[in-house]
């Protein structure tokens, strides 16, 4: 029986009128995740560049690489998330890292798709939006047990999408920087609309045992302060010049100008994350390729929690 506008719960009623799809991989609408205040969703194509910069983007060197398409070994990949009712069955998760893991159940449905297919042995994400609560849950390293009954994860974060609330400080989540994953996403849905009104996520090689906010957590030894710390942001410069990429290369990059990236974890140099999905067109996506890593600047910092 449909649901009706009188009975709808207010999360409902949202999640239509953005038209948030369901399913792996669903299309949010034009909702953005998090309010249009939170770190992800702020612009800093005018922020003042940080008077380290030149040494952090020299210590990062190479150039960029999109970690996710429409084919490799004949399947999409990167890290997928799936969508899911608010009536969504909650299952018990045991963490390995249980001190900095949110407790509780999470929506993790039986299809839920994991980064890497089902035999990973990579960081095996999980991300499972509830479109009517609104609300993300992500797992690191998450195995089902018993068909998907309850899952196993080394560690799992929820953030309620209508609040800027950090995680605690020196907290991980599922992402080494303590960060949600989904939010930095290059996902179809956005491109296909094209403009993408957030920052985005990527990984270096080496950082430093430090991070600055709205990243929680480190994940280095080194005191280097030439390394980036965790959630260290960079800008594609303006006078870098995207008019002649393809279409979908061209809103990532523009992107990267307007809301720039986030360092989320540690990674091969400058791989930028993004949603698998069959609709990607691999030869545009590959023209980032040819965006050398100068062509950033670390946005100013200010204060760097040291480990």
């Amino acid at each position: 029986m449909s649901t009706s506008s009188a009975t709808a719960q207010p999360g409902e009623l949202f999640a239509k009128k953005y038209k948030v799809g369901l399913g792996a991989g669903a299309s949010l609408g034009g909702r953005r995740l998090f309010p249009a205040s939170n770190p992800w969703n702020t612009r800093v194509d005018k922020a003042p560049v940080d008077p380290n910069s030149d040494a952090l983007i020299a210590s990062i060197g190479g150039s960029l690489h999109a970690d996710f398409g429409a084919n490799l070994d004949g399947k999409p990949f990167g890290i997928p998330y799936i969508v899911v009712k608010g009536s969504q069955k909650k299952v018990a998760v045991k963490f390995g890292y249980a001190d900095e893991s949110d407790k509780g159940k999470y929506p993790i449905p039986k299809n839920a798709p994991i980064e890497g297919g089902a035999k990973s042995t990579g960081d095996r994400h999980v991300i499972v939006v509830d479109r009517d609560k609104w609300k993300l849950y992500e797992l690191y390293d998450a195995r089902p047990v018993n068909g998907g009954k309850s899952w196993t994860a080394g560690s799992g974060a929820i953030f309620d999408l209508k609040s800027n609330k950090l995680r605690p400080a020196g907290w991980t989540s599922a992402d080494a920087a303590g960060l949600p994953i989904l939010p930095g996403l290059v996902r179809y849905d956005e491109v296909k609309a094209g403009n993408i009104t957030h920052a985005l996520r990527f990984t270096v090689a080496r950082t430093q045992k430090a991070y600055v906010a709205p990243a929680r957590h480190w994940a280095s030894d080194s005191t280097d302060p030439n390394l980036p710390p965790m959630g260290m942001r960079v800008r594609l410069k303006a006078d870098f010049d995207i008019s002649g990429y393809p279409k979908q290369a061209r809103v990532i990059l523009q992107a990267m100008k307007t809301y720039g990236m986030l360092v989320a974890d540690n990674g091969a140099n400058w791989f930028v994350s993004g949603a698998p999905d069959k609709r990607w067109n691999d030869d545009a996506l590959n023209t980032i390729k040819q965006v050398p890593g100068r062509a950033f600047e670390v946005v100013a910092m200010g204060a760097v929690a040291k480990g």
